[in-house]
């Protein structure tokens, strides 16, 4: 990148770091009186967030790092039906959908290749992965409405659920009985594209025990061809409770996901007929049909004053149905179990805490393929199965040396196992036997430093080590056995300062990970949906800023900001020397102005901008353009519990890509890889609470 390219967001850091201080003394005489170090800022703030997500603020608030939390309330005037409109407002998050509820998810560049499905970053509820074992994921199961809070841990800050991925962790919690805000709930969504969502929930505490149950059915015919899909959910969670912070909690969980796909398409298809869908698909009616059940049996329980112990044992079903370019068939089953022991006290007279752990997980894929015959199973062409298990134990610890800066040493330990099993089919050539096994083992340091002002303000930085082993499908078993694939590793540097007064909030991070044997993708043919492959590639660099500002300048005013500065390129590559890696846009600007009238009603015009255009191959010859987007929010209180909504996105009904695929050079490779975002809609929610 130029020098020119770092002016706006070095301006814009340089801004925050020099106005915190200040503004954390400078607060109106007559402002309410605000406990700051109970908080830290998040990308989605909410002023009236209940104790709930205050206390999940003050916990993440010990990481010498970049973390936010994500509140239930601020969902509630908005359309929100998949994780990217969650987490649209937190810095550092590249979350762009693609179709349906598949959603492209990559934090500091993690998983930045994968063009299918969720790689190099954890993604769980109450702590229970959506992940595979073996790392690879979907994100299609996550229904918003039915967490109480959303948490992100960027990068090496994940290390509290064992983590070691260059992405870090996001982590949504299931309402129970005693963090629900009302009684009952009733939610009515409905727009653009015949879509239509209802939600219920109801929930509360009797004695000792506290329960809640929550629903959500929607449907929609999506606003491109071959874009139908339908998806239900369910929770039940039921506590009780033995005394003061005790208590043993079940929790269950269903899903089914149906979701045609309409496929990606060349960019001047997706900029001139983005409605269309790929021919292939509609022939032969690509689609993912998912069912899944999870169960958790966890525990929260107090050992002492200083002493909290956190556990859980879990089970997850899943069942794949996924006509593409032939029919995939799987069937995962998903066990494990976590401890976590958090301390807080003294050591050699100065305040300390610290969490340590451990955390295993095994998991086991049943897999075969058929011929795609317009969407159903034809002839079996192949049958395989995947094992995979992990341990992970981890610890961290903060002293502090004096009263406002702590020094802060933690560090994980790991290993990762992969099995797999090929079967020969009686009478299909090209099937045989075949046993292959690999195993990986790491140690990922970190090391950090955190100061807290008097204010609550904060300012940290850090060092953590971090591995990705290999996927299966980074593995690729063929005849002659698993690829040659390395795990990924990475050192990254971070610093920071976050902290809020009564007017303004602020959190800048600035990173850079040094990367060996990063593992990227290329798409081999898109055009028949075949999976991409995997190479290691030699030194990389991901580096950049993180920033958000939520600056109320006047009663009912607030505005929000939120940018990201990604810049990660190749360093000294045999093959692509200096180039700069694709697919994550350079700027990805974020602003929201809201005004909320004494009377109970709000307008909220946003724009949301990638200024710059964004590489599609490694060779740097096609890029895609960057785009502008305007949207506006709007609502009113009905009654003290009644309220209404409309969220109308995309005004000017641009005409622009919201992600793609990655190949290595488009002057030679197929460029079918684009997929357009979505045109004008409006949608309109209603929520009745009692």
């Amino acid at each position: 990148m130029s020098p020119n390219t770092y002016a706006a967001p070095c301006a814009l850091l340089l801004a925050a770091l020099s106005v915190s201080p200040a503004l954390a003394q400078t607060a109106p005489q007559d402002a309410p009186a605000v406990d700051l170090g109970e908080v830290i800022v998040t990308g989605a703030r909410n002023p009236e967030d209940p104790p709930i997500v205050a206390e999940a603020r003050r916990r993440l608030s010990r990481t010498p790092g970049a973390v936010a939390v994500v509140s239930a309330e601020s969902l509630e005037t908005r359309y929100a039906p998949n994780i990217a409109d969650v987490l649209r407002d937190v810095p550092g998050v590249y979350a762009q959908k693609k179709w349906g509820g598949d959603v492209r998810i990559s934090i500091r560049g993690s998983g930045i290749g994968q063009s299918v499905h969720l790689r190099g970053l954890f993604v769980s509820q109450d702590g229970i992965p959506f992940n595979e074992a073996d790392g690879f994921g979907d994100v299609q199961m996550v229904d918003p409405l039915l967490a109480r809070f959303t948490e992100v841990y960027k990068g090496g800050n994940a290390l509290r659920f064992g983590g070691a991925l260059l992405g870090g962790a996001v982590n949504l919690a299931t309402p129970n009985g005693g963090t629900v805000e009302d009684t009952a709930t009733l939610r009515a969504d409905f727009g653009s594209w015949r879509t239509g969502r209802l939600h219920a929930e109801v929930g509360g505490v009797r004695g000792d025990w506290d329960g809640f149950i929550g629903v959500t059915g929607a449907t929609a015919e999506g606003w491109r061809d071959q874009s139908d899909g339908q998806q239900q959910y369910i929770t039940a969670n039921i506590g009780r409770s033995f005394g003061e912070d005790r208590e043993a909690r079940l929790i269950v969980q269903g899903a089914y996901i149906h979701q045609q796909i309409p496929g990606s398409l060349t960019l001047a298809q997706a900029l001139d007929t983005p409605e269309m869908a790929a021919a292939a698909n509609v022939a032969n009616d690509y689609q993912r049909d998912y069912a899944s059940v999870r169960t958790t049996l966890s525990t929260r329980w107090r050992l002492s004053s200083s002493l909290l112990f956190e556990g859980a044992i879990y089970g997850t079903w899943k069942d794949l149905h996924h006509p593409i370019f032939q029919v995939i068939d799987q069937q995962s089953r998903n066990y494990g179990a976590f401890g976590r022991f958090d301390w807080e006290g003294q050591l050699f007279g100065m305040r300390a805490d610290a969490f340590g752990g451990a955390w295993y997980r095994v998991g086991d894929l049943d897999a075969q393929q058929f011929v795609n015959v317009g969407g159903s199973s034809g002839a079996r062409t192949a049958r395989a199965r995947q094992n995979a298990a992990a341990l992970d134990v981890f610890a961290e610890g903060r002293l502090f040396v004096t009263d406002q800066v702590a020094l802060v040493v933690g560090g994980a330990w790991g290993r990762a196992e992969r099995d797999f099993q090929r079967f020969a089919l009686p009478g299909v050539a090209g099937t045989f036997d075949q046993t292959l096994g690999k195993d990986y083992e790491w140690f990922a340091p970190r090391l950090g430093v955190l100061w807290e002002g008097a204010s609550g303000a904060q300012a940290y930085a850090n060092v953590t080590r971090s591995i990705e082993p290999p996927n299966f499908g980074s593995l690729s078993p063929t005849a002659g056995g698993f690829a040659p694939i390395e795990a990924q590793e990475a050192w990254t540097w971070e610093a920071g300062v976050r902290g809020r007064t009564d007017r303004l909030s602020w959190d800048v991070a600035v990173y850079r990970a040094d990367l060996d044997q990063e593992l990227l993708n290329f798409i081999v043919n898109p055009a028949l949906g075949i999976p991409a492959a995997t190479f290691n590639a030699g030194p990389t660099v991901h580096q950049g800023i993180e920033a958000g500002l939520d600056w109320r300048f006047a009663p009912g005013w607030r505005l929000r900001q939120t940018y990201t500065l990604s810049d990660f390129f190749f360093e000294n590559d045999p093959a692509y020397g200096d180039h700069d890696l694709p697919l994550v846009p350079p700027h990805l600007y974020r602003a929201e102005l809201r005004y909320d009238h004494p009377s109970g009603w709000f307008i909220a015009p946003s724009v949301e901008t990638t200024p710059s255009d964004t590489w599609v191959d490694y060779a740097n010859t096609l890029k895609a353009p960057g785009y502008t987007i305007l949207n506006l929010g709007a609502g009113w209180n009905i009654t003290p519990r009644a309220s209404l909504f409309i969220d109308a996105r995309n005004l000017t009904d641009e005409r622009y890509v919201s992600n793609f695929g990655a190949v290595t050079d488009a002057r030679v490779a197929s460029t079918a890889v684009f997929w357009p975002g979505e045109g004008v809609s409006a949608f309109v929610g209603l929520r009745f609470a009692l």
